[in-house]
């Protein structure tokens, strides 16, 4: 039904326009099959051999769920949460009430954010095994935890003020420091790399893993043609939009082109798989929900280029983005996720970028 496109930039146009999500009553609208959620220590199964457990989270995103993938011999972990000593204690409960008779045998992780990998090193060290992940994601988070050239601090607020950011908000974030470390517990020493179209066996079951871009370097969401179950981590989320941030690392990349294109491509799926998202209720209603973001972006794309009436620099743009006070955990977000619109536009070819005396980049609409 639908196309990977081949060469997405060329198609980039097209692309704006949604042809295929713009008309969301061709799809069967998003449902919610479990009322129950998991209490503090629980796993509960939500598909046969696949277990649902939920841990807090410091933030406005209070929480991140998390799997058990039962084997006739053992279990297999799916992301491990923040490196947190409520969190930690949730998983020995976990641990002593549903993992006590079989071993855990394998640790997955779909990316290198601090609440999928924070406690990857600690259960590995804690379990005996190992951690199963992509290599851009363990290598980013290699370059994050060291604070690598562009993956650090100074890279980041330099990224923000070349694109306006306030010297009062930069030097709050400058000042914040590097966080990544304090939120991941030490850093697998070595790990199985996972590659798109590699098939887990895990247990009885096959999951192929489905590799993204744009939200991080190379997130591997989990689908079980069996069950009919996709664990999407952070990939496709029920009730809210992903963060697609660019990066000082690559400061003209396009993130949220290969998002939106990596989206789309879940949509291959049938409509009526199990959505296991890191945040939000499990839901069904993949093509909706993929048509919903997609709309989404489209209403902020077109927003920006009318705002772009004349010379705007991201942080200018941060308000037509988010229209509430943000702090400085959020204003890292909002910038990241700013610039990666403002390049979307400008590899569109919907808006040209322009630099000032002070060295501030502004986007103007063409």
């Amino acid at each position: 039904m639908f196309v990977r496109r081949s060469n997405l930039a060329a198609q980039r146009n097209e692309l704006i326009t949604f042809p295929v999500f713009n008309q969301l009553k061709l799809f069967e609208p998003i449902t919610y099959p479990f009322e129950q959620q998991p209490g503090t220590g629980e796993a509960l199964e939500i598909a046969p051999g696949v277990r649902w457990v939920r841990m807090p989270l410091p933030f406005e995103l209070n929480h991140i769920n998390l799997w058990l993938l039962e084997e006739d011999d053992g279990w297999t972990i799916v992301d491990t949460g923040l490196n947190l000593d409520d969190i930690k204690a949730n998983w020995e409960a976990v641990l002593d009430t549903h993992c006590r008779e079989k071993p855990v045998k394998r640790i997955i992780v779909t990316h290198c954010h601090p609440d999928h990998l924070g406690l990857a090193r600690w259960l590995g060290d804690k379990l005996k095994v190992g951690t199963w992940i992509t290599q851009g994601e363990m290598l980013n988070a290699y370059a994050w935890f060291h604070q690598l050239p562009n993956y650090d601090v100074d890279g980041m607020v330099g990224f923000f003020r070349r694109h306006g950011l306030d010297p009062a908000r930069a030097d709050t974030l400058f000042h914040r420091g590097p966080t990544y470390r304090g939120r991941v517990d030490g850093l697998p020493t070595e790990y199985r790399r996972l590659i798109e179209d590699d098939l887990l066996r895990i247990g009885s079951k096959d999951w192929r893993v489905i590799v993204g871009y744009g939200h991080s370097p190379e997130h591997a969401s989990l689908y079980c043609a069996e069950l009919n179950v996709l664990i999407s981590g952070d990939m496709l989320l029920p009730r809210i939009s992903t963060n697609v941030s660019a990066m000082s690392s690559n400061p003209d990349g396009d993130p949220l082109g290969w998002f939106l294109d990596a989206v789309e491509r879940l949509t291959e799926l049938p409509d009526d798989t199990l959505v296991l998202p890191s945040h939000g209720r499990p839901f069904r209603g993949i093509h909706a929900r993929a048509a919903q973001l997609a709309e989404h972006h489209r209403e902020r794309f077109e927003a920006l280029v009318a705002a772009c009436d004349t010379p705007k620099s991201a942080c200018d743009l941060i308000t037509t983005l988010f229209k509430r006070d943000l702090d400085a955990h959020q204003i890292m977000f909002a910038m990241g996720e700013s610039i990666a619109h403002l390049n979307y536009l400008e590899h569109a070819g919907r808006l040209r970028r322009t630099q000032d005396a002070s060295g501030v980049f502004r986007f103007v609409a063409i």
